[in-house]
């Protein structure tokens, strides 16, 4: 009898989960480096989300991603989560350790970093505020970004006041909370622009914000990707301002998971941004 080791899965979970991109990216890397494995994207309903994460290592998983609506409670069926998880209180990657335990972990602040260094090099993250559209799970990861690379304020403002206050009470004293109604004023010495929410997105409203204080120095960035330049990054562009959409964060945000369950940290490039755009 032959002894085969088992293929590695991974994937991603979420409900419902036919629109990730992510299968296409790993896919992608699994054949550029000549990887056994597969990543299989999972629907999962939130009653279902603790009893089929735990089946998963049991089937040969040794991780997934997490996307919405699970992020949040996953905190609350992993063994280990990092401090990073913790602080922003949700999680995208899922590691299944060897001794059983489910480790937690969130990268995509570090994935949001890393798309704005690779594409805006000559962005200095210390050089003035950072507005900050939404309050939600992706607006957390990046309040602590860019907390950690060393804004100097960030101004939040969200349509929900609550949610934006509850954010400000868990990051501190650098983040302030404004009035949704006031954002086109807050933009005069912004040096970073950061839209969390959806809107914008293909088949939501769109953003309406006026840019017309908007600083033409400042970076724009936009955690949507669908359509790659939404409305809001063509107007910031038409100021003059350096813009940087989102596909960039969702491909450094996969590379850690991917090293951690393939063993071979991917190039984010422009090949594997082709890949996505046209898989």
């Amino acid at each position: 009898m032959t002894d085969h080791p088992r293929i590695p899965l991974a994937g991603v979970i979420g409900h419902p989960i036919a629109h990730s991109r992510s299968p296409v990216l790993h896919g992608y890397w699994l054949r550029r480096y000549g990887l056994k494995g597969h990543y299989i994207p999972i629907d999962i309903a939130p009653s279902d989300l603790a009893d089929l994460t735990r089946t998963l290592p049991r089937l040969g998983f040794v991780g997934v991603n997490v996307t919405i609506p699970h992020k949040e409670a996953i905190l609350h069926i992993a063994d280990i989560v990092t401090d990073r998880a913790a602080l922003i209180g949700a999680a995208n990657t899922l590691i299944f350790r060897k001794d059983g335990k489910i480790h937690a972990d969130n990268t995509d602040g570090s994935g949001f970093i890393a798309n704005l260094r690779q594409n805006a090099p000559n962005w200095m993250p210390t050089s003035g505020p950072a507005v900050v559209l939404g309050a939600g799970g992706a607006a957390r990861a990046v309040v602590a970004a860019l907390i950690e690379v060393g804004v100097p304020e960030i101004r939040l403002a969200n349509r929900t006041r609550a949610r934006a206050d509850a954010l400000r009470s868990d990051f501190g004293a650098k983040v302030h909370v404004q009035e949704w109604v006031q954002v086109g004023n807050l933009l005069d010495d912004a040096a970073t622009v950061v839209n969390t929410t959806s809107l914008g997105m293909t088949g939501k409203p769109e953003l309406s914000v006026p840019l017309d204080r908007l600083n033409p120095r400042a970076l724009v960035t936009d955690l949507v990707y669908t359509p790659l330049k939404t409305q809001f990054l063509i107007e910031a562009e038409a100021t003059g301002c350096t813009v940087v959409d989102g596909l960039g964060m969702l491909l450094h945000q996969a590379a850690p998971g991917f090293e951690r369950w393939f063993g071979i940290r991917p190039d984010v490039d422009d090949a594997t941004r082709k890949a996505v755009l046209q898989g």
